[in-house]
């Protein structure tokens, strides 16, 4: 006879005895010829299952799904309880329109001083490029968007599959991006541009509508079978807005992986080191902004997608509350642990592109019953006024849990600053059964992508797939609806959890990642690569933002002995992306990033 457990219910759980357990992945690494022979045995019938059995079984996801009785019932999407008001911040609209919240967002920013940028000294630490300062080299007439997009066009025209830094967009086309940087430079010519964003650059990622490109979610072929129309929800804000769209980032194929890896398009390395991966999914995303070719980017965020990325390459990501952003006219809009996110090189830039992007779908204002959106007052350059009475909750054995103490130590001299600075408090907490979410957040996000492309894999596209999706795909095919539905009975229980965490702490801080970027192994970037051990070095910390739907955001707090970034993420309460985005303001004082990328184009140098 088998053994099963059953599970208290999270109500009665003394979390004083939980003990933390360092996450052991259990699974081959696999690159070139070896990777390949694995995958058509996995897809094979009678031994694969067999295979993926044993995987299952050796890292807990059969004890989990299959011998526990977890008494909660399940929710299948995030559910919040009402929310406390956030403090010192300013209530927008949802009805307002992404100008408007431009406006609004703009009067929350500190004055703009265009000597900080254009007249520091040359010998100063290196800075990005902001959106504002776009804004006033285009006012002022240093420069135009046109001009600023020949430039961009011929960089981007010299990039090939194979040489780093490889392409950093899946499609895209210079007769687009002109047309579009000759009316924003018709509009300051006559003095009337649209807002802050008219003439920024901005880029999306493969898996959001845009006009006039296929969407193939990293794939070569989705667009056979799906047609884009219209932009998506987002996208539309953005153009609404004046803002010049780039083009469709790369991405790791369908964001069922987390470094970025795309054999099809080649993949896109890091700008820091173009030996190394840039995370994922959102590759592209980060590394474009990154290498500063473009202002901001958007990106999908199921797993760390917006995070991670923006971590490994020195940037800012921001994940919103699941549903605060509409996700009509992505890959991801039926998911239940997804969100549209910015990414930027500052968290300023990141604040706006979020003002312009926000509101929810017409059917999440029903069923999420979000609490009106809220800016942070960010108008000394300092963050808010509300920063010093902010409880930081750490866990400090999983916050340890990184392969370098490079990590940890960065994280932990800014929470230290932050306590002497600003007077924040660092409550020591402990966040339970881990490993349980990590199982749930796989089921969670797996089941549903399976399930909107199953249709596709029966028609024979699987065998178009690359191999570490199909890797993934053979997983997730092997579970069956009684594991969904434990896994959204854990999700229950984590939710729990999480708000009773929430009752003594404002914020959840860790480092965004447990690693700094990994080395692309050569056989990798032709057909792939499997490893699971990095992939849950990579997650670590992300997965708990979109299992529970909070909002969450990595800016970057420093560098490795190796010269790589290091981010620290900050998971708020729901709906408190005001509260995120005023700490990260804080701490991007206490830590600029003054280290200049490998591969960076100075797109804005009027000298």
């Amino acid at each position: 006879m088998g053994k099963y457990e059953v599970m208290k219910r999270a109500s009665e759980v003394d979390v004083s005895t939980v003990k933390y357990k360092a996450e052991e992945i259990k699974g081959p690494h696999l690159t070139g010829f070896s990777f390949k022979l694995f995958v058509n045995i996995l897809e094979a019938p009678l031994i694969g299952p067999l295979i993926v059995d044993h995987l299952k079984k050796d890292n807990g996801m059969t004890k989990i799904f299959r011998n526990t009785v977890i008494p909660e019932e399940p929710m299948f999407r995030p559910e919040f309880p009402s929310q406390e008001p956030e403090l010192d911040v300013v209530v927008v609209g949802e009805d307002r329109s992404p100008i408007e919240r431009l406006e609004t967002a703009l009067k929350c920013l500190p004055q703009y001083d265009s000597s900080r940028s254009f007249h520091a000294d040359p010998m100063s630490s290196f800075r990005y490029w902001k959106i504002r300062d776009f804004a006033y080299a285009y006012r002022s007439k240093l420069t135009t968007p046109l001009l600023v997009a020949k430039k961009i066009i011929s960089i981007i025209e010299e990039f090939s599959y194979d040489k780093p830094p490889t392409p950093f967009l899946i499609s895209f086309d210079a007769n687009e991006v002109i047309k579009q940087a000759e009316a924003s430079t018709q509009r300051f010519e006559e003095g009337n541009p649209i807002s802050v964003l008219d003439g920024i650059f901005v880029t999306i990622k493969d898996d959001i509508d845009c006009l006039p490109y296929p969407t193939n979610g990293g794939t070569t072929w989705l667009h056979e079978g799906r047609s884009v129309e219209k932009d998506s929800a987002v996208v539309s804000k953005l153009r609404s807005c004046g803002a010049i769209l780039l083009g469709k980032a790369n991405m790791h194929e369908l964001g069922m992986g987390t470094t970025g890896n795309n054999s099809n398009y080649g993949t896109t390395r890091n700008p820091h080191d173009t030996k190394r991966y840039t995370g994922g999914s959102s590759s592209g995303s980060a590394a474009i902004v990154a290498s500063g070719l473009c202002s901001a980017a958007l990106g999908t965020d199921g797993g760390g997608s917006v995070r991670v990325p923006a971590s490994l390459c020195g940037i800012t990501g921001l994940k919103t509350t699941y549903g605060r952003t509409d996700m009509t006219g992505s890959l991801c809009e039926g998911g239940t642990v997804e969100i549209i996110g910015p990414l930027a090189s500052s968290l300023e830039d990141t604040f706006l592109v979020y003002a312009a992007i926000l509101g929810s779908s017409s059917n999440d204002r029903i069923t999420l019953r979000p609490t009106p959106p809220c800016f942070p007052k960010l108008l000394s350059h300092n963050g808010s006024n509300a920063i010093g009475s902010l409880r930081l909750g750490k866990y400090t054995a999983w916050f340890n849990d990184v392969n370098s103490s490079d990590i940890s130590d960065k994280c932990e001299d800014i929470l230290k600053l932050l306590s002497n600075n600003h007077g924040c408090k660092v409550v020591e907490i402990v966040v339970p059964e881990l490993e349980e979410m990590r199982a749930a957040h796989v089921m969670s996000i797996g089941s549903p992508t399976l399930a909107s492309l199953t249709p596709y894999c029966e028609a024979g596209k699987n065998s178009k797939l690359t191999y570490d999706t199909r890797t993934s795909f053979a997983i997730f095919r092997s579970f069956s609806a009684s594991d969904y539905i434990a896994a959204q009975c854990l999700r229950r229980r984590l939710m729990e959890f999480h708000m009773n965490i929430f009752k003594d702490v404002d914020v959840i801080v860790t480092p965004t990642a447990g690693m700094t970027a990994p080395l692309i192994p050569p056989d990798a970037l032709k057909n792939g690569e499997t490893n699971l051990q990095v992939t849950t070095n990579i997650m670590r910390f992300a997965l708990g933002a979109n299992l529970l739907g909070f909002p969450a955001i990595s800016v970057p707090v420093g560098y490795d002995k190796k010269g790589l970034p290091i981010g620290l993420q900050i998971m708020g309460r729901p709906w408190a992306e005001a509260t995120i985005l005023g700490l990260a303001a804080a701490i991007e004082e206490l830590a600029p990033v003054t280290k200049k990328p490998a591969v960076f184009y100075d797109i804005l140098n009027t000298n």
